[in-house]
Formats: C-alpha cells, sequence, structure tokens
C-alpha cells in the first residue's frame, strides 16, 4: 500500500487550467483517468488525510505510485481526451459500463452502389445508416418483411447478387415482388437508391407524409379504373401500418429523444436507454457497471453519455436527451453533445406529462435489470461456491461457512427497536428460518442494561445472547452433549416429533452483524459469555463496504470484485429489509393503538359495533355501563370493563379556533394514536 504523499506534486507544479489527469500503479499501468476545470484544485482533494476520502477513492490513491497531467484549453476537450483515455488505458478504477449484449440493428449500405437492407451488429461503419438497437435479430426480421412490399430494397448478400446478375435470374424475393430485382436490371442503380432512402425516411419516423402520398396514388388509381394497382398500393399501406404499430407513438409531435435512467445500489449500477424517433421507440438498451470509484447519479449519467455518443455524430445524436439527473457541470457536457451532433442538443430531467412518464417506464426497466442480474449472478452453483471459498479464506475459516446467519437492528429514535436474523444456506436464502426479535433490554430474567436510552451495540449484544442462549437450551434439550465418562456424544437430532425443525436448533458456521467494530465485538463478547467458540463472526459496515473481524483494529479488505463481498452485501441487504419491514409493521400498530385496544376479549367487530351505536369514543365515554349493555353482544362484565379503560385513557385535548379562541366541539376519532408517523432517521 503507497502512501499518497510519497509521489504528491509540489503546488506550484500543478497547473490552474483544465486538463486531464492519470494515475498510475508502480508497474505504469493506468489505474484510473480523470478530468477536472482546474487541475490544482481536483488534484489536491486527493491527497488530503485518508480518513476524510471515500474509500473507493482511498483504495485508488493508495494504490497509485504516480499522477501526471494533460492540460487542454476548454472542458470539452477534457471531456474528449478522458473518454479517449479510458477507451485506450482501460483503468480499473473508473466506472466501465458492460453491455450486456451484442444488440442487433437495422442497417442500410448506403455507401453501395446497390444499398441493402441488413441486420449488423458490433462496431458501427462508415456510410451505413443504422437503426435502433434492437432487442432481438428476429424483430428486425420481422419490421423488415412488412416493409418490402412498399420499399422492394435488395436484402441478399454480395454472393447471391453476383450470382443472380451471372444467370440473369433473381432471386425467390424478386419473383414474389419484395425486391425490385436491380440484379437483373428491372431497375436502375439510381431507382433502386432512391427506393433506399424512402425506406431510411420511413425509419427515421416521416412515416405520415409516405403513407398520405401512397393514399392519394391509391385514390388516383381507382378514379382511373386501375383497380389492381390500386389494390397493390392499399396493400403496401396495410404492411406500412402494420409496421408502424408494433412501436406505439409514445411522444407527441414526432419527438426524436434518448431517455436515459438509472437504478443503483451501494456496489453496482444498471442503465436502461429508450431511442424515440418520430414519437416511437425504436430501440432499447442497457449496461451494468460496478461502481468502482466514487460516483454520483449525475456522474453516471455522463458516463452513460459517453459511452453512448463517443463514436457517434449527426443524427445519431438526438435533439433532446432526457436523463434523472444532470452531470456537474452540465454546459461542457451538453456543448460535447452539440459539437457531435453538429446542432443543438438539450440536455434536461423531465418533469411533467408524457416524457416523464416515459422516463418511469425506463426506471422500471432499469430497475428489472438490475435486479434479473443480481439474479443470474446469485443463482450460479458455481458463483455461489467460489463466494463461499472466499469469504472462508478472508476470514481465515477451517470450511466453507455453508450456513450464515446475519443480525441488524432497526428503530425509529430509539422507539419500536427490533432485530432481525436472516439465514442463508449455501449461499441461498432460507425464509422460512428467518426470525424477528423485540429488544427488551434484557436476557431471560437478567436485565443487561438499565435506563432508557438504547443503541444499536446493545441491541446487538441482547440479539446473539438470546438466540444462542435457545440453542444451547434447544441442544441440552436433544442431549447433543459429550458424556464425559464414554466421550461419546448423544443426539437424538434437532428435530421435532413430526419431522419439522426445531426452532434455533441448527448454529451458523458463520454470524454476520449489519455494522462496524462495536457491533461485531458486542457479538462476540455474548457468544464468549455463553462459552461458545466455534462460531466465527464478523460485520459488514454500511457504504465502506468493510469486513470487521473481533479483535482487530483493521477491517479486511475484500476485493471490489469479490463474490465473496457481494454474498455478504447480498445477507446484509436482507436483513435490513426483515428488520426495517418488522419495524415499520409494530410502529404502524402502535400508531393505530386506542382506548378500547386496552379491554381484554374485546375484538376488532365488536369495537365497530360499539362505535357505530354511539356514533363515537367521546360519546361512548360519556355513556353508562346499563347503556353500553344495550348493545347487541356486549355484556355487563366487558361494559364494565370498557368503562374502566376510558377512564384511565386521558381524553384527547379539545381543538381550538386560532383565530378566535372558540373551543371547537369535535367529535373525537375512533383511535386514540396520531395518524401520522413521526419523522425521523430509520436505522
Amino acid at each position: 500500500m503507497a502512501d499518497p504523499s510519497s509521489y504528491r506534486p509540489k503546488p506550484g507544479q500543478i497547473p490552474d487550467a483544465p486538463g486531464v489527469y492519470k494515475f498510475r500503479d508502480e508497474h505504469r499501468r493506468v489505474i484510473y483517468v480523470g478530468k477536472a476545470k482546474s487541475l490544482r484544485q481536483r488534484l489536491a482533494n486527493y491527497f488530503q488525510d485518508l480518513a476524510n476520502l471515500h474509500p473507493r477513492t482511498r483504495s485508488m490513491v493508495t494504490t497509485a505510485a504516480s499522477v501526471e497531467w494533460t492540460v487542454v484549453n476548454t472542458e470539452v476537450e477534457a471531456l474528449q481526451l478522458e473518454y479517449s483515455w479510458i477507451k485506450e488505458f482501460d483503468p480499473r478504477f473508473n466506472v466501465k459500463y458492460r453491455d450486456d449484449k451484442s444488440y442487433p440493428y437495422l442497417a442500410v449500405t448506403m455507401n453501395e452502389e446497390f444499398p441493402r437492407v441488413q441486420v449488423m451488429r458490433g462496431q458501427k461503419k462508415k456510410g451505413v445508416r443504422y437503426f435502433g438497437p434492437y432487442g432481438h435479430a428476429w424483430a428486425i426480421r420481422d419490421t423488415v418483411d412488412l416493409l418490402l412490399r412498399a420499399f422492394p430494397v435488395r436484402t441478399c448478400s454480395a454472393g447471391v447478387f453476383k450470382n443472380a446478375a451471372r444467370t440473369g435470374r433473381p432471386c425467390l424475393l424478386g419473383y414474389i415482388g419484395k425486391c425490385s430485382a436491380p440484379c437483373v436490371e428491372r431497375v436502375t442503380p439510381e431507382e433502386h437508391r432512391e427506393l433506399a432512402e424512402d425506406f431510411c425516411d420511413f425509419m427515421a419516423g416521416r412515416t405520415g407524409t409516405y403513407i398520405r402520398r401512397l393514399e392519394r396514388q391509391m385514390t388516383d388509381a381507382a378514379e382511373e379504373m386501375e383497380y389492381e394497382r390500386a389494390a397493390r398500393l392499399r396493400d403496401d399501406i396495410e404492411a406500412l401500418r402494420k409496421a408502424m404499430e408494433k412501436s406505439a407513438v409514445v411522444l407527441a409531435d414526432a419527438t426524436d429523444a434518448d431517455l436515459i435512467a438509472l437504478a443503483e445500489d451501494e456496489l453496482e449500477a444498471a442503465v436502461q436507454i429508450f431511442h424515440v424517433r418520430g414519437g416511437r421507440v425504436r430501440g432499447q438498451r442497457g449496461w451494468v457497471t460496478d461502481k468502482v470509484e466514487a460516483v454520483t447519479s449525475g456522474d453516471l449519467v455522463e458516463h452513460a453519455l459517453q459511452q453512448l455518443y463517443g463514436e457517434e455524430s449527426g443524427d445519431a445524436v438526438p435533439k433532446e436527451v432526457l436523463v434523472p439527473a444532470l452531470p456537474d457541470p452540465l454546459e461542457p457536457v451538453q456543448e460535447w453533445l452539440t459539437e457531435r451532433r453538429g446542432a443543438n442538443v438539450s440536455l434536461r430531467i423531465p418533469q411533467r406529462g408524457d416524457k416523464k412518464a416515459l422516463m418511469e417506464t425506463v426506471a422500471r426497466n432499469a430497475q428489472q435489470s438490475l435486479v434479473l442480474h443480481k439474479t443470474k449472478r446469485a443463482s450460479d452453483l458455481t458463483t455461489r461456491s467460489r463466494a463461499l471459498e472466499e469469504i472462508a479464506a478472508a476470514l481465515e475459516l477451517d470450511s466453507a461457512p455453508l450456513r450464515i446467519e446475519c443480525y441488524d437492528i432497526s428503530h425509529l429514535q430509539g422507539d419500536d427497536v427490533v432485530a432481525s436474523m436472516v439465514v442463508f444456506e449455501d449461499g441461498l436464502a432460507r425464509k422460512s428460518e428467518y426470525r424477528r426479535f423485540q429488544i427488551k433490554g434484557r436476557v431471560g430474567d437478567t436485565q443487561i442494561w438499565h435506563g432508557e436510552g438504547q443503541d444499536d451495540v446493545r441491541s446487538m449484544h441482547e440479539v446473539i445472547a438470546r438466540r444462542f442462549k435457545r440453542y444451547l437450551a434447544e441442544k441440552e434439550k436433544t442431549g447433543e452433549w459429550v458424556d464425559e465418562e464414554t466421550g461419546e456424544v448423544a443426539d437424538s437430532g434437532p428435530t421435532e416429533e413430526d419431522g419439522r425443525p426445531k426452532r434455533f436448533a441448527y448454529p451458523p458456521q458463520l454470524v454476520v452483524v449489519d455494522g462496524g467494530q462495536p457491533q461485531v465485538a458486542a457479538a462476540q463478547k455474548a457468544l464468549d459469555e455463553l462459552g461458545i467458540d466455534d462460531i466465527a463472526v464478523c460485520g459488514l459496515a454500511k457504504r465502506l463496504e468493510e469486513v470487521w473481524v473481533p479483535g482487530e483494529d483493521d477491517p479486511v479488505i475484500l476485493p471490489r470484485t469479490s463474490e465473496g463481498l457481494y454474498l455478504l452485501q447480498r445477507v446484509r441487504d436482507e436483513a435490513h429489509r426483515f428488520a426495517i419491514t418488522y419495524q415499520r409493521a409494530k410502529r404502524a400498530k402502535r400508531f393505530k393503538a386506542g382506548p378500547l385496544d386496552a379491554v381484554p376479549g374485546l375484538g376488532d367487530a365488536r369495537k365497530q359495533t360499539l362505535i357505530k351505536h354511539f356514533g363515537s369514543v367521546k360519546k361512548l365515554r360519556s355513556a353508562t355501563i346499563d347503556q353500553i349493555c344495550e348493545v347487541p353482544g356486549i355484556g355487563r362484565k366487558t361494559a364494565e370493563a370498557i368503562v374502566v379503560a376510558l377512564a384511565q385513557a386521558a381524553p384527547a385535548a379539545p381543538a381550538v379556533n386560532t383565530a378566535t379562541g372558540e373551543i371547537m366541539e369535535e367529535e373525537e376519532p375512533v383511535t386514540a394514536g396520531s395518524s401520522e408517523e413521526r419523522r425521523g432517521q430509520e436505522t
């Protein structure tokens, strides 16, 4: 691990000008590329106290051994040079989008004498017009099959074309009218090129003008009693309309725009792009990336724009690009896009209307893409096995932790403190083994702390102690103890008589706690107090993604691409989700509590009957026992309990008109609790 001060440039050496900088490691490999409006100010941020740096930035500067920079004239030049260097050096600490597939495009080879319509993938070629990308190649072929009736453009390969020209016989498409057969000179090169241009215009979204022209031609042919020609034109129009129906209008006014949406977590981000041309979605694509550097949503958008338009120019860059967050600063990126298009490009966040609604659809696709990516990654048996092996190696365990239990604490400003326990076996969630805990401040009959305050560390100690005290109790019940005289283990098995597993009967090989060094120490202390020494403990702190082990001052740093780190994060996130769901439900139940809840044996049905009979809790409070007994289903004993409960519950303060000072006569609500949840940070 290098000390950044060993290669820190002197303050006077760094120019106060726009530029691009490169960090290199000890082997002279470029590990990070960045740009800056002021190189002096930006680079100074990297050479501050390591404790103040983001963990990923800290990892980068301690891996690097030198830094160098190049001065440019403008921020736009810096953006262009940054993109070129990232593409050239492939730095390990830069965000790089992994395209999850090679997307097919509908391509028209306008650079040939007889342009050809075909499916193309990979690098784009000069002189070829591209439409898409499409999700599947079959979608392109379906579209082309419909359009060839109206635009009989060549689709055959060079070999088929030459063979037809040599024999003087066109291919099957030429015989059935889906190719104008330029190979046998049925049309001139100029006429065929005009067909190809009409095809491109239609695909570019200029559909209304062409269809209206065909409709006029059909009407003229019918008036001239050329019914066969009119019927062909009618069929052509129908084919074009079917092709248009495959991509419904989503934006009015024939809008040309690209919509970019993000879905991200602490480790990964997914990007989805919808290409809208002529108001219709003409293509869709998506990427997934590891967040190997400290990036904001605006930074992710900027990287996506570089990926999308770094090699594009002209109409391939649309007039409008809609994004979920704007890069900072915005002006250089917008100017760079304008230069690539050759005309103004609007880069903005949609606020209302159809564009905002479509952006929400793109965002849902991004979220689904991220979930699918994580699901595929988690479901792979080889990947799970490698993850468990990496965890065992990092924590120096004797074997892979086939059963992992993770614990998390959740509360709202110290109230409604709860804990969760989730279980992963062989790298997969085992939801039937999940458990929830209410934190009470005691273990069994022993109070482990006093006072009203509670914190995550003491709560973690309590839940670990309670869980493993139950484990020891189950272990003792089953006789799973070593006989001191014989040395043999008497094990009746950790199952009930009906074969179901006993609660808390199985021990984990690894306990993971959501938190850092204090929570890990509390969990280890609870195990030590119970005499358990064969279960490993570690903690995964939020955001820092550092693995803490008991008794160590420094965390274990797993590689950013480690499957073991990914599995630990999934376990931690699942425990957090399970805990916060329980805490919210518990809080909501408390807020809905009313004075009638204190009456034993009074269920929801009879509560509603009482309120319906008297009209409100206030009127019920003023009723006598005899009047309450008149309600169907309410006996005298229950009526007495209701009167006592309502008398003990303090009535709500009267409402006051602040303008006049008048006390307002309001009906007391059915429940005494507030319908508004108190605000606060959930943990």
